[in-house]
């Protein structure tokens, strides 16, 4: 069995109980088997990733016709197609429609309702309703599967969808509202019905507890023989795993013309920050893809649409295109990164709208997070060699025996091995998720059938590694502890339960409609949270729509709902940690200072939170060893950069990115020698993981800064329970966890024996100056010395690499100002509401204003550069998380540094010397107590007053004790 051992599973079952309890519907991890190697069900539809030539898109084509003058529907729908098309000036057949909404799906419905077989428009009505409404528990869907189960189960008069068709498009509906409906077709006394229920029943995969009902069909004395035997053909079919021999086997040679883009693509060069409203709408959205001038790249409009004529005309020699780069997927986890090389280089998925999968991406390094939204997506990532391959080359891609070839020449141009054996699987599936979903399935269905409940007669099975560590690492215990096993070594594959999973809102919209696609009304995982920091502070008008309906969305499943103002994800998201657990989220900097956690796309956060697991390849771990102590002047941030600085020196990182090394990448980032750091300290080191492409981050600390912290976050969750956020069980049940921890206080260590790929040894006594990053790449380090005298023009203190006192730091260097206006412009943004509130009473909005800086709502201001932005052209030091090109503003120069430096910064108009930026901190060290203190909020009495009025329920205590015993 892989991964967690049958006590974790019964934790995800507890919850997943309660989670259906209040959302009145079975949760994903209700599906959980002794014998499966994972727990739940999850998205996946038919049809095969087709690797031969396709036609250029022409989605107008595809969606036009001529508009019947007797629909009000169609008229509507045929204008709507034509906006569509016209988009991008036609480029590529413009854009499809979008998806049907409820609203639209409903008119449809009576449109049909109202139809007679003759009628003109008959037809397409039935074909809308059967191509262009989203699967899942999505509003559409519901409105769909209620009409043609009415029509199904004869409740309603058939008019242009007959009985058996209506059961034949309910199986196409992936799960959900359609599975009760089949499943009472098995028991009825139709035969071409019931025949036909259990033919759709074969391919699907997320039946939650209708799999005990099918079962219950097949053993109960009570059933007629007839529907025994359809019962039984159902689990027949999921035993044999016919749901995945159906699909094509991924050839042995794949033909692509080759899409290259020089040097490293980042997932802002995928889905730019500016355009990130639009990311749902996965057509629109990837129209911006590559919208921005560079080598070898021919945007349509520089600055606003991507190289649709380029891609186009490559198109023209018959085959798919393959996304190939230097560096690949950098950056943000932005799934829709990769949906939108996906819509331009995938395959359309039969009855899912707007959403493709499959298609093949080559990098020389291909970063984890994307690679692994592209192995969710059913695409075949493949890392090698890139040095070989030019735009327009044609190439043959041999899958199994690992060479790619000119198909000019017929000469091997690369050799590659697949990161995985169960990678090919994957593919074939439609996917990672689909594939561990399915495979649990088979396992399942063969136990319920009295067989052997192992597949690995059909399926890949993940290999184990055969050389096992002398000791575990910390990261490697704490996934270890979420597994039910004292360790995991590196190379093994697990499936780690999520204690806490985190959303923010440029990719809540995603992750809300992925878990639509996973048919999710209950959260397995103990505790999700959702954040409105990327959008709050200059929202566009479909912002304000999320703003006002994702928090019922992800509240009525059980979760958490920050509020639009609150602040940063992670400043939250923190406060709400159980040490030593395991964790995600749909940002990269997800990164906790408590615990590891492990950053994803939105699809694989969306099935994190739904079934309460995580399905990883435990990576290896880089430690980097602090000795020494650290020399007046020096902030944390220069520790920050001092990782990057002496892996550089070492030779362990490159800037370049041709034949990129970099050490970090998809490793975990173990950090030791800084014990003493507060748990918001800590987090400054765990969140700069996330530009060394680094899987995930553990931190090595005291028992007594965890204490600490727990005892004001408790008081905090408190607060949030008497302010009226919700879910109040959710939050009740992590301060009980939270309890329980502080009743026995204990933290893991990683063993005095455990191995490492690389250790980094950091002598802080020799960091005598501050340590910066170079415009534009956060890896390009250097000391203040070599930049000195640069001029400055705009800077910005804020995003979640700060906390508060780097704000009352910068404030008690502004105010010893020698002029009465700054010579730049400077942004102020503090990470949450609290602290805003905290430095407001304190004096220094006050110090902020004279000083003339523009003070932002709290939240993630600059850092994203979806929201303000600094001046095209312009310099700028930034205290933010990364530096890429055109993130904080077109064309900016952006140096990453200490919010202490930076303050200097924007006081002396310039990157100072050494001698000077020593002048200014020759005062910080005496008042270091001061203002390097953090929001304790246990010490706050307005926190203090409301928490004790707020009670924890017996339930929620006993759920949280049996969670604390996993």
């Amino acid at each position: 069995m892989l991964g967690r051992i049958a006590t974790a599973r019964r934790g995800a079952s507890i919850l997943g109980r309660q989670a259906a309890k209040r959302s009145g519907f079975a949760p994903l991890s209700t599906l959980i088997g002794a014998a499966s190697s994972v727990q739940t069900e999850s998205k996946w539809i038919g049809g095969g990733l087709k690797f031969d030539s396709r036609a250029i898109p022409a989605h107008a084509a595809s969606y036009s016709t001529s508009r019947p003058l007797n629909s009000a529907f169609l008229a509507a729908y045929d204008e709507h197609v034509s906006e569509r098309a016209a988009m991008a000036d036609g480029k590529m057949g413009g854009i499809a429609p979008k998806p049907l909404d409820a609203a639209q799906c409903s008119e449809l419905v009576e449109e049909i309702k109202a139809a007679s077989a003759g009628d003109a428009n008959a037809d397409r009505l039935v074909e809308l309703l059967s191509e262009r409404v989203p699967p899942g528990v999505d509003e559409a869907a519901y409105v769909k599967a209620s009409y043609l189960s009415a029509v199904a189960l004869g409740e309603v008069p058939a008019t242009l969808i007959s009985q058996v068709r209506a059961v034949e498009l309910l199986g196409t509906m992936q799960g959900g509202y359609n599975v009760g409906t089949l499943v009472t077709l098995l028991s009825g006394a139709d035969d071409d019905l019931r025949n036909c229920a259990a033919q759709q029943l074969k391919h699907i995969l997320l039946v939650f507890d209708a799999f005990y009902d099918i079962e219950d069909i097949y053993n109960s004395d009570s059933s007629t023989p007839e529907a025994k035997t359809a019962a039984a053909s159902v689990l027949e079919s999921w035993a044999d795993a016919e749901w995945y021999l159906s699909r094509p086997e991924v050839p042995d040679k794949i033909t692509v013309t080759v899409f290259k883009v020089t040097g490293e693509t980042n997932t802002d060069d995928l889905s730019p920050a500016q355009d990130a409203w639009s990311r749902p709408d996965i057509p629109l959205h990837a129209l911006a893809m590559l919208k921005n001038s560079r080598e070898g790249i021919d945007p349509e409009v520089d600055g606003e649409i991507g190289p649709l004529g380029q891609m186009e005309e490559l198109m023209k020699k018959g085959h798919p295109l393959a996304y190939v780069g230097d560096v690949v997927g950098t950056g943000s986890s932005r799934k829709s990164a990769t949906n939108s090389v996906l819509w331009f280089m995938g395959e359309d998925m039969p009855y899912v709208p707007n959403i493709k999968s499959g298609g093949v991406c080559i990098g020389g390094k291909i970063a984890p997070i994307f690679f692994n939204t592209m192995e969710d997506s059913g695409a075949l990532p493949i890392e090698m060699d890139v040095n070989g391959l030019n735009t327009g080359d044609v190439i043959d891609i041999y899958t199994k025996e690992g060479e790619v070839v000119d198909a000019a020449c017929d000469e091997v141009v690369a050799k590659f091995d697949l990161k995985t054996n169960v990678l090919l699987d994957e593919v074939r599936a439609g996917g990672r998720i689909p594939l561990i979903i399915g495979r649990g399935l088979t396992g399942k269905a063969r136990v319920a059938l009295g067989r052997d409940g192992g597949v690995s007669d059909i399926f890949q099975m993940p290999i184990d590694p055969t050389d096992v560590p002398r000791g575990f690492s910390l990261a490697q215990k704490m996934v270890g502890k979420a597994c039910g096993v004292d360790g995991v070594p590196p190379g093994k594959y697990c499936e780690p339960a999520m204690t806490t999973v985190g959303s923010q809102d440029t990719t809540g919209p995603m992750t809300r409609d992925e878990l639509k696609s996973l048919a999710c009304l209950g959260f397995s995982a103990d505790l999700v949270m959702q954040s409105f920091c990327h959008t709050a502070a200059y929202p566009k008008p479909v912002d304000v729509v999320t703003h006002h309906t994702l928090p019922d969305f992800i509240q009525t499943r059980g979760g958490v709902s920050l509020r639009p103002g609150d602040g940063i994800i992670h400043s939250w998201l923190n406060r709400m940690l159980v040490p030593d657990t395991v964790g995600t989220g749909g940002d990269s900097h997800t990164r906790f200072p408590l615990g590891v956690s492990f950053p994803a796309g939105s699809g694989l956060v969306a099935f994190a939170a739904a079934t309460g697991i995580f399905p990883l390849d435990m990576p290896e771990s880089v430690l980097v060893r602090f000795t020494g102590k650290m020399q007046p002047g020096i902030t944390l941030r220069d520790l920050v950069q001092a990782i990057p600085y002496t892996a550089l020196k070492n030779g362990l990182l490159t800037t370049e990115k041709k034949g990129k090394i970099n050490v970090f990448s998809g490793r975990v980032l173990e950090i030791e020698g800084l014990p003493d750091l507060k748990c918001e300290q800590a987090f400054e080191l765990s969140d700069a993981s996330a530009e060394r492409s680094a899987a995930g981050c553990t931190i090595k600390l005291n028992k007594e800064p965890v204490i600490e912290y727990l005892n004001s976050n408790v008081v905090m969750l408190k607060w949030m329970i008497s302010e009226g956020y919700g879910d109040p069980r959710t939050l009740e049940r992590r301060i009980a966890r939270m309890e329980d921890w502080l009743a026995q206080p204990d933290l893991m260590e990683a063993d005095p024996n455990a191995e490492y790929a690389e250790i980094i040894e950091i002598n802080m006594d020799d960091i005598k100056e501050p340590i910066l990053a170079l415009p534009n790449d956060p890896d390009a380090s250097a000391l203040l010395s070599e930049v000195a005298g640069d001029k400055v023009d705009e800077v910005f203190i804020g995003s979640c690499m700060t906390n508060i006192g780097h704000f009352r730091a910068a404030g008690k260097l502004l105010a010893d100002r020698a002029t009465a206006t700054l010579p730049t412009k400077l942004w102020i943004a503090p990470p949450t509401k609290m602290d805003e509130a905290q430095l407001t009473e304190e004096g220094y909005y006050s110090t902020f204003g004279t000083a003339g800086a523009r003070t932002e709502m709290p939240g993630c201001s600059l850092c994203m550069g979806n929201q303000a932005r600094v001046e095209p052209g312009c310099t700028t030091v930034s205290t933010s998380t990364r530096n890429f090109p055109n993130r904080l503003g077109q064309g900016s120069n952006v140096y990453l540094a200490s919010a202490e430096l930076a303050a200097v910064a924007s006081i002396e108009g310039e990157l100072p010397s050494v001698e000077t930026y020593m002048k200014h901190m020759a005062n910080m060290d005496a008042v270091a107590a001061d203002t390097y203190r953090y929001l304790n909020f246990d010490q706050l009495p307005k926190f203090v007053e409301a928490s004790d009025r707020v009670e924890i329920s017996e339930e929620m205590k006993a759920a949280a004790k049996k969670l604390s015993l996993l």
